[in-house]
């Protein structure tokens, strides 16, 4: 398969989620498949049972954006079960087959306070042959701004007059994210980024997979970028609370 063909089959893969029909993972090698959601069975099996067990909730499935990166395809969903959610799901493929799988997903919540919601916004990826320069950007205002806490720094990152936020607690501009970051409780941040996994990209968005603490839990921050001249100019997000070891169904970690 190309990128492209991947990328499809990824699609079919989610909307299966819609009919439950178990045909919808054959993209999926289940002798090979690892499984990062703490919450499901390993295998493609696992994942028929799951997409069974959704179907019957009558849900709908919304495919924002796709991207593809080397052998990994990025995806931003937007999930309507009996509550609504929104999500990113990042699978690894060797050949044809997905052998690898992590998510990130909370509550959709929003429009937030500049009327944007979690999903809407750009969903084409423009500059191509810049990828592997807004892989290094993001990198880089990860390590020095999420996770060094270097905030004076934003705004050598970020388009500060075009910054188009879809975070669903804040607003366009720098100064709400600067805030957002620099809050503290109890003598430490809300937010508190420590760990960068994976860096993902195709062209103009970049997808980062970091971990740390939200109000003091351990949680899992998926965060995408949009990428013009050099800055930031659109940001979405997903924030999850990982489950305890002791509620996992599969002992392959959630990173």
């Amino acid at each position: 398969m190309n990128n492209s063909e991947r990328k499809q089959a990824i699609r079919t893969l989610l909307k299966g989620i819609e009919t439950g029909d178990p045909a919808a993972v054959a993209v999926v090698d289940e002798d090979r498949y690892i499984q990062h959601n703490p919450q499901t069975h390993e295998g493609s099996e696992g994942l028929s049972a799951l997409f069974k067990r959704l179907s019957k909730t009558s849900p709908r499935v919304n495919i924002a954006r796709v991207f593809a990166d080397g052998d990994y395809v990025f995806a931003h969903t937007e999930y309507d079960f009996s509550k609504r959610r929104i999500g990113f799901e990042v699978f690894r493929f060797e050949g044809d087959r997905a052998v690898e799988h992590w998510d990130n997903i909370q509550s959709r919540q929003g429009p937030n306070p500049s009327g944007h919601g979690m999903v809407d916004g750009t969903t084409e990826a423009t500059d191509l042959e810049k990828t592997e320069a807004n892989r290094s950007l993001v990198r880089e205002f990860i390590d020095e701004v999420l996770v060094g806490r270097r905030t004076g720094q934003l705004a050598r990152y970020v388009h500060g007059e075009h910054f188009i936020q879809h975070n669903p607690e804040l607003e366009d501009g720098i100064a709400a994210w600067k805030a957002a970051l620099e809050a503290a409780a109890n003598g430490r941040p809300v937010i508190e980024y420590q760990r960068v996994h994976r860096v993902l990209a195709e062209g103009s968005f970049v997808l980062s997979v970091s971990e740390g603490f939200r109000a003091g839990i351990h949680s899992s921050f998926y965060d995408l970028f949009r990428i013009e001249r050099g800055a930031v100019v659109e940001h979405w997000d997903t924030i999850e609370a990982v489950p305890k070891p002791s509620e996992w169904k599969n002992n392959n970690g959630k990173f």
